[in-house]
């Protein structure tokens, strides 16, 4: 199916078969993605924001992106699953970044509002080390009051349309905003780590910027959530995925990737996606 996008006033609407959507590899049913950009006020910090509505139940795998989400459920169901154990996820939650993929379920019906940070923009609404919720998914009230946390539930479910509930997250985003001092030297440690693709050692990163290796990892780790070394592996992977219909083969891709050993590309490759390299580029379902 091809994509069908439609802009207007700042919106992507996105009529879309699951292998195209960018953050959700799903299996067997579409969903619906509608993505909007952030007012000028809150772009420094948010990437975007995604609404996601399903009809019917769908089982959606999460590759581990450089961002950090926050997630309001006004409808619906969503279960984590990881091996044969389950768990409900909170109506409003905060994942951090992580190293492997993650398959959720969703129930008929089901909507969310995602709300994409960019690298280092939750510090402009939380005091909270970004890396302390490193491959975790926690309730939202540590961001927002429980009482607060359900009226914004409340009005998204009977907001009338997506504009509106973008609207609505909008204003209390404002609302949150605290003094949010910027740190170049992060910023631009993750503008070289993502011009070189992710294939870059962080001793070398760090000696570029002048400074020690560890106060330079203690800083990036509080921002962005990650060791600048597991951001770069991130990069490195989704960047490989993304490209690699241009390779002659998987092994020339793993070699562009800057992996020289076969098992450890592997072992990372599984990790990250949940699937061996072979078997996840032979479906025909990846985004």
């Amino acid at each position: 199916m091809d994509k069908e996008w439609t802009k207007r006033k700042g919106t992507k609407t996105l009529a879309m078969c699951p292998r195209e959507c960018p953050l959700f590899h799903t299996f067997g049913s579409r969903m619906k993605v509608e993505k909007f950009f952030p007012i000028v006020s809150l772009a420094p910090f948010i990437r975007e924001f995604m609404i996601i509505e399903s009809d019917w139940e769908v089982d959606s795998k999460i590759i581990p992106d450089t961002s950090m989400i926050m997630a309001f459920r006004y409808k619906g169901k969503v279960i984590m699953m990881e091996g044969e154990a389950t768990e409900a996820i909170s109506p409003v939650v905060l994942a951090g970044l992580r190293r492997s993929a993650r398959l959720l379920h969703y129930s008929k019906k089901t909507a969310n509002l995602l709300v994409i940070f960019n690298e280092g923009g939750i510090s402009a609404f939380s005091r909270i080390p970004a890396h302390e919720l490193f491959g975790l998914t926690v309730s939202s009230e540590n961001l927002f009051p429980s009482k607060e946390l359900n009226e914004i539930l409340e009005r998204l479910a009977e907001a009338r349309t997506n504009r509106e509930r973008i609207d609505i997250i909008e204003a209390v985003l404002q609302r949150k905003l605290i003094d949010n001092k910027a740190n170049p030297l992060i910023y631009e440690a993750i503008r070289i780590i993502r011009q070189h693709s992710g294939i870059i050692r962080i001793k070398d990163l760090a000696a570029s910027l002048h400074i020690s290796q560890d106060p330079f990892e203690k800083k990036f780790r509080a921002l962005v959530g990650s060791t600048p070394k597991q951001y770069a592996s991130i990069i490195r992977l989704r960047n490989l995925i993304k490209n690699y219909p241009s390779y002659s083969s998987l092994t020339a891709a793993s070699y562009e990737a800057g992996y020289f050993d076969q098992s450890h590309f592997i072992k990372d490759f599984r990790l990250f996606t949940g699937q061996a390299p072979r078997d996840f580029f032979k479906s025909p379902l990846f985004w």
